[in-house]
């Protein structure tokens, strides 16, 4: 059945609340209202208030709330509404959630998934459109993963509520109904480790994650020279080899993110390839990013976020060194 991302993710949620009773869904409006993305819609039709559980505004009663249940044994799975409000979070998600493995020297784990509308692109306020995949990346004990499109959001989300340690799931907004594929109705997982090579290339390798995804091919697409598309999927464990064999078949590659520049992921890929890959090198990396100044308003919003003529100028000055 051909499906877009929200409907992939809701269809995931479902299937994995009817099969475990543990897994109970917490965040604003997400009750009656189905979400402001209207991604849990007809769940609490469904599953009633005991499981969709619609919370006061306070992102940090939330995600404490959260972890306690999971520590407790449930299967939460928390949503903020966009990442922008996450940043009161990080405290809990770093000092708690990604630590209590570690604290209680493996006697208690913290099975929570945290979903989290990423990134801009919608015409959004400010505090709507950020793109804060480095901070969670940064927390050791959290894994962080981002789809790109229906059929991946959907066995990632199943793979994300299964596994016994804390998820971070940054879904991208700008493609929740962008994009439709063929979505099975059976379930089905893809492994939190793995990246794929979404087309196979012998000039360039390109590499980018969630909403950046499509930008990507669209400027392929425009391109004349055969260029390797690298989809991440999950940023945190990274599948190093997949991207690193990659660069080395090509010798060239462009990094692509929508977060600003500075410190963002995609200096942590390039310094990855520098260190594994750096004589298969043809010239040097180049990032293809936001810009170091908070998400304009929506009359600017386009001249921030990567487009297809800045990936294939980034592709140009590449293959032309």
């Amino acid at each position: 059945m051909k499906m877009n991302l929200v409907q992939a993710i809701n269809l995931a949620l479902k299937q994995e609340m009817e099969k475990y009773p543990s897994v109970i869904l917490l965040g604003e409006d997400i009750g009656k209202d189905g979400g402001v993305f209207r991604v849990t819609e007809g769940l609490w039709q469904q599953f009633g208030d005991d499981r969709v559980i619609d919370t006061p505004l306070a992102e940090v009663g939330i995600i404490g709330t959260s972890i306690g249940l999971a520590i407790a044994g449930m299967k939460p799975i928390a949503e903020v509404q966009f990442d922008g409000f996450s940043m009161s979070m990080l405290d809990q998600l770093y000092n708690h959630a990604g630590r209590m493995r570690k604290r209680s020297q493996g006697k208690w784990h913290v099975p929570l998934v945290f979903r989290v509308p990423h990134g801009g692109g919608i015409r959004a306020l400010e505090h709507h459109s950020e793109s804060l995949e480095a901070f969670f990346t940064h927390m050791p004990g959290i894994k962080v993963v981002t789809p790109s499109g229906p059929y991946n959001a959907k066995g990632l989300l199943i793979s994300s509520i299964r596994d016994p340690d804390p998820v971070v799931f940054l879904e991208p907004k700008r493609v929740y109904r962008a994009i439709k594929e063929e979505v099975p109705e059976e379930e089905y997982t893809i492994p939190l480790n793995k990246a794929e090579v979404v087309q196979e290339g012998s000039d360039i390798t390109v590499i980018a994650w969630g909403a950046m995804q499509k930008v990507v091919r669209e400027a392929v697409a425009q391109s004349k020279y055969s260029v390797e598309i690298v989809d991440l999927l999950t940023l945190y464990p990274v599948d190093r080899k997949t991207l690193i064999d990659s660069v080395k078949k090509t010798g060239r590659c462009v990094v692509v993110q929508e977060a600003p520049r500075t410190c963002g992921y995609g200096a942590e890929l390039v310094a990855t390839i520098n260190e594994k890959a750096l004589l298969n090198l043809e010239a040097p990396v180049q990032r293809v990013t936001g810009y170091d100044v908070p998400v304009p308003l929506p009359k600017l919003e386009n001249y921030y976020i990567p487009d297809a003529t800045r990936i294939n100028k980034a592709i140009e000055n590449v293959m032309s060194f």
